[in-house]
């Protein structure tokens, strides 16, 4: 059973209509009830009653995310939430790491008090506590200076807040973030993949395709330094979205044809055009 994202984006965030200054387009996409006026959604095709959201040229209908656009959109704010997620925990590191470089002596204390006091426990299940991995590893960083310690944090802070700038780009689809999102995962690649030779673990293989899909989407998808037409190609497709939705909404573009509005536009799938009901007291929809 397909999903229709359009009707149930429609449901969550409301219809969109429009009436075009065109008379043809307008009659096409009006139409007349019992209960008045009627017009039809730009993204789902429903008439909708009551006055339209927004009129003017054709050519300047809003741009309605639908289709297969629709679902790029949401892959692009699940993206969002990914980093902005990321970039809030990596400011809580940050944030430890301060802490922690600013009484670094009261927490070796600390620890090993706490050492001291977990030892006849260790002891009884004949676990060495002295040559652990973990407690050697977290003595060596009591060993290292404050200004070191400082040096991360800020490091942490700065890659924290390009997570974050990222999300809010991403999720208001922003063409500037879908180019910083790829060329800052792409960076980090490397070292993800030196990562795995040092120690393999599920997590680092699921983050590692996760930012490798990321980039491989995004590249081909937004058309993203010059491929399948670069930005141009995206603009044209983009700006022609407009009177696209309206004429095949309208049944202005007969099925099986490609709209091609001018020089550089791209070709796109014929998108459905339903009949315009005949005017009763009948609800259209």
């Amino acid at each position: 059973m397909s999903i229709d994202w359009d009707r149930r984006h429609c449901a969550r965030k409301g219809h969109i209509t429009y009436a075009p200054d065109e008379p043809a387009l307008r009659e096409k996409l009006r139409a007349s009830t019992a209960v008045g006026p009627v017009w039809r959604c730009l993204r789902c095709g429903d008439f909708v009653p009551g006055e339209p959201h927004g009129s003017g040229p054709a050519d300047r209908a809003p741009l309605v995310p639908r289709g297969k656009a629709l679902r790029d959109l949401f892959i692009l704010r699940f993206l969002a939430v990914e980093r902005l997620l990321r970039g809030l925990l990596i400011l809580v590191a940050a944030w430890a790491v301060w802490k922690f470089s600013n009484s670094q002596d009261a927490v070796r204390r600390l620890f090993e008090e706490d050492l001291t006091a977990l030892k006849p426990f260790a002891d009884h299940f004949h676990y060495d506590l002295d040559h652990s991995p973990v407690v050697e590893t977290i003595r060596k960083t009591f060993d290292y200076k404050k200004s070191t310690l400082r040096t991360v944090a800020g490091l942490m802070v700065a890659y924290a807040l390009i997570e974050i700038v990222e999300g809010f780009g991403l999720w208001w689809a922003k063409r500037w973030a879908e180019y910083l999102t790829v060329v800052a995962t792409a960076a980090f690649l490397p070292l993800e993949v030196y990562e795995l030779t040092e120690k393999v673990s599920y997590f680092k293989i699921g983050t590692l395709a996760l930012n490798a899909l990321a980039v491989l989407y995004i590249l081909l998808a937004k058309r993203l330094f010059g491929l399948r037409g670069g930005a141009r190609a995206f603009e044209a497709e983009r700006r022609s979205a407009s009177l696209m939705e309206v004429e095949a909404a309208a049944g202005e573009i007969p099925s099986g044809h490609s709209y091609a509005p001018g020089a550089g536009a791209v070709e796109k799938e014929p998108l459905p055009v339903r009949r315009r009901p005949a005017a009763s007291g009948h609800d259209p929809r």
